[in-house]
């Protein structure tokens, strides 16, 4: 934690949180918030989906909903930024208040229900944008809509051309019906429907699909059968695991019972094995993001071993400050030292085994 977030941590608490987040979102657009010093280390660059990332951290979804700030982000030490998740039409979300804290369990809820400008306003930020340093869009459907699969659609269709990559996000527990885009038929139409739209728009940005915590292993063993055998090949690029959980166990904060979905140090684990299990699954043949309650460099490192070639974080950045991404970077270059990989590449799946 930065002696600069330790100072300010308490009245940043004294608000609520989404009244907090908005004040940190601002503070990074006027450039109040100081730039860390960015990590360069060889060990710690990483080419995934054709793409050369300068380090593995990640920002994930839901911090820069309507992409403010990816630049201010990149500028704190995340190797790359994912905005989102936006929709075709701009939506209010849920009612207020809509995220809570559990400082007691390292942890976050949320039921903020796709809260987003929608894709034209969003679309022309990343246009003015600083090109320097990879974006990805978190992509979704609006509640409302008559055609989910067509929402998404709709997504690649503005985004394919601005994003680095894209994330189809099917595993929010915040919009109803929404997860049920995971069951094998329905995913299998929406795989095709999105890839048969790339292939119309000629489009190479990568697509990745993101999915949740809580499947049994018959559905995860489903999903990545159709991501693994899609018309012609791969229908996706990667997976994204996880995104927060309906669990609540063993929480002891004054907000456990809060409707929504769970994340911070308590998704660690779970989310963990289940990265360990589409690792094998896919035998190593599908490049996987690793989330879920990482907040130091060894869970970082834990998620690349259990076969994460990127991670991302976010609730993590409530308790320790938002240039916590270039404290974990610091730790993964020591941790490549002491087990003698000379770079995140290497270490990939090495302790998967740990996990299953």
């Amino acid at each position: 934690m930065s002696k600069l977030f330790k100072l300010i941590r308490p009245l940043v608490f004294s608000m609520d949180a989404e009244t907090a987040h908005g004040a940190a979102i601002s503070a990074l657009k006027t450039g109040l918030l100081p730039h860390a010093c960015p990590v360069k280390d060889e060990c710690l660059k990483i080419s995934v989906f054709d793409l050369n990332f300068p380090n593995p951290i990640g920002l994930a979804p839901g911090f820069d909903k309507n992409a403010q700030v990816p630049t201010a982000m990149l500028h704190q030490g995340f190797g790359y930024v994912e905005i989102g998740t936006v929709t075709p039409l701009p939506q209010q979300g849920n009612p207020r208040p809509r995220l809570f804290r559990l400082p007691q369990d390292n942890a976050v809820i949320n039921r903020m229900g796709f809260n987003n400008d929608g894709h034209a306003v969003v679309l022309e930020r990343l246009k003015r944008r600083d090109k320097k340093g990879l974006i990805g869009v978190n992509i979704g459907a609006n509640k409302e809509t008559e055609d989910r699969i067509g929402d998404y659609v709709k997504g690649i269709e503005a985004f394919h051309d601005i994003a680095d990559y894209l994330t189809v996000n099917i595993s929010s527990p915040n919009t109803p019906g929404l997860r049920g885009l995971q069951s094998k038929d329905e995913l299998s139409e929406l795989l095709e429907r999105l890839n048969q739209t790339r292939r119309k728009l000629n489009s190479t940005t990568p697509m990745l699909l993101k999915i949740a915590p809580d499947l049994i292993d018959d559905e995860l063993e489903d999903i990545t059968s159709v991501c693994m055998n899609g018309t012609g090949g791969q229908a996706v690029d990667g997976l994204i695991i996880s995104n927060t959980t309906l669990a609540r166990d063993g929480l002891v904060s004054q907000h456990r019972s809060q409707a929504g979905g769970l994340s911070g140090a308590p998704l660690f684990e779970s989310s963990t094995k289940m990265l360990a299990k589409v690792y094998k699954l896919t035998d190593g043949n599908l490049p996987l993001i690793g989330v879920g309650g990482i907040s130091n460099g060894q869970q970082a490192f834990d998620k690349i071993c259990a076969g994460a070639s990127l991670v991302q974080l976010y609730s993590a950045m409530v308790y320790h400050g938002p240039d916590l991404a270039n404290t974990i970077a610091k730790d993964l270059v020591k941790l490549l030292q002491q087990h003698n990989f000379s770079s995140i590449e290497k270490a990939i799946g090495s302790n998967v085994d740990k996990w299953l």
